[in-house]
């Protein structure tokens, strides 16, 4: 079996996936993937072929919010949001999901 990277977030002020957003995923400051979410905010960023060590993944939550139509603060609260995790298993499925409003965020590791 072969390590899997997938993804998504929910717009919990609005109650909807975050369809559109951009996602970019980063490995020791290399960009691995870029990426936007889904019409059900979802995105599957590596299919086969996770090695262990640290990754980043970066939500482009403002610019999200703008094409929404939500009216932000300049700067915005939220700009991007970044969700830095470990791989310690390259067999497992890593999923990384983001619950995002305009002013907060929460994640967890999923399946």
């Amino acid at each position: 079996m072969a390590g899997k990277l997938t993804t998504h977030a929910l717009d919990t002020a609005a109650g909807r996936p975050a369809a559109g957003m951009a996602v970019r995923l980063t490995r020791a400051g290399a960009v691995l993937a870029e990426t936007q979410l889904d019409a059900q905010g979802r995105a599957v960023l590596v299919e086969n072929g996770l090695v262990p060590g640290a990754y980043e993944l970066v939500f482009a939550v403002a610019d999200y919010h703008r094409g929404q139509g939500v009216a932000l603060t300049d700067p915005p609260f939220l700009d991007a949001v970044t969700i830095a995790f470990g791989v310690s298993d390259a067999d497992a499925h890593y999923h990384v999901p983001l619950l995002v409003s305009p002013y907060g965020y929460s994640t967890y590791r999923g399946s």
